[in-house]
């Protein structure tokens, strides 16, 4: 005697997305898990407004301004200074009006090496409130 087997031929009609769903609902938990838990690092800009189109001289801004030329110039309160007078120019400026911060404002084709160390110079001379600007002149 032979046996036959008898299938039963129920034929799919769709695809089963069960799992699919499964999978993208633990994605979703997963991204937002972990997005919980990252934090994004950087600082805090304060742009001040104004349609200044050149260098802001400190007479009219309550602050001392320090400019880096393109040409490795540097000026302190409109008056040309070397990097090593930088500190002494901003100490004697600082201490007439100590609540005056220090603009740097360096020009778009400045040596990045000069800047450094007018940076490093006016924070020798004791000024902790230190803003930066660029022009393009």
């Amino acid at each position: 005697m032979r046996l036959r087997r008898h299938f039963d031929h129920e034929e799919s009609t769709g695809i089963d997305l069960a799992p699919m769903l499964d999978f993208v609902l633990n994605l979703l938990i997963f991204f937002i898990i972990t997005a919980v838990f990252t934090k994004e690092l950087g600082l805090p800009v304060g742009r001040h407004g104004g349609g200044a189109t050149g260098p802001a001289t400190g007479k009219e801004t309550g602050s001392i301004s320090v400019v880096v030329k393109q040409s490795g110039e540097i000026l302190v309160d409109n008056r040309a200074v070397d990097v090593r007078a930088v500190r002494a120019n901003v100490e004697r400026l600082h201490a007439q009006k100590p609540e005056w911060g220090v603009m740097v404002t360096a020009e778009q084709d400045a040596e990045s090496g000069v800047l450094v160390q007018v940076i490093d110079q006016v924070r020798q001379g004791g000024v902790e409130n230190v803003s930066f600007g660029t022009s393009s002149q």
